[in-house]
């Protein structure tokens, strides 16, 4: 009938009305994981007072650096939808392939600390640095300090 024309453009605007709310669903739905992502990460590396602090070529954890991950554990427990990259860095003393090694070691020091208290470790990627990536530059014991060090960053699988 002559309705049908019509008929046929109401259907296609509610189709192409439908498509766009998924999107903008979809949208929505990934803005909010970002910001919970963003908002683990900041409460994550406000614990950390931002990072955790090694002895001089050691990977060992300190008893302050295992209070501090135990806050982060607990953390990480409760919100297991991210995955989190345990950087592990070195300061500037010694070789690109010995400071790789010991950042590694660093890392895994980490995981392994958040793995004993319950976390999944499928969601703990170890990663090292060595020495590339300084916080601080310096060649004096302040800045080395600064730079022997684990940092978190958190990701959404």
């Amino acid at each position: 009938g002559p309705n049908h024309p019509r008929a046929s453009t109401l259907n296609l605007d509610a189709l192409v009305a439908d498509t766009l709310s998924a999107d903008s669903l979809a949208r929505l739905e990934a803005e909010r994981l970002e910001a919970e992502r963003a908002r683990l990460e900041e409460m994550i590396n406000r614990i950390m007072s931002d990072d955790v602090y090694f002895d001089y070529d050691r990977s060992e954890l300190t008893e302050k650096a295992k209070v501090l991950l135990a806050q982060v554990a607990e953390i990480l427990i409760n919100e297991n939808r991210f995955v989190v990259i345990i950087e592990g860095h070195t300061d500037a003393r010694g070789t690109e392939d010995y400071n790789i090694s010991l950042g590694a070691r660093r890392s895994m020091a980490v995981r392994e600390f958040l793995i004993a208290y319950g976390v999944d470790g499928r969601r703990l990627v170890p990663v090292s640095y060595g020495k590339e990536r300084p916080k601080v530059q310096g060649t004096d014991e302040s800045a080395y300090s600064m730079n022997r060090r684990a940092h978190f960053r958190v990701t959404i699988e």
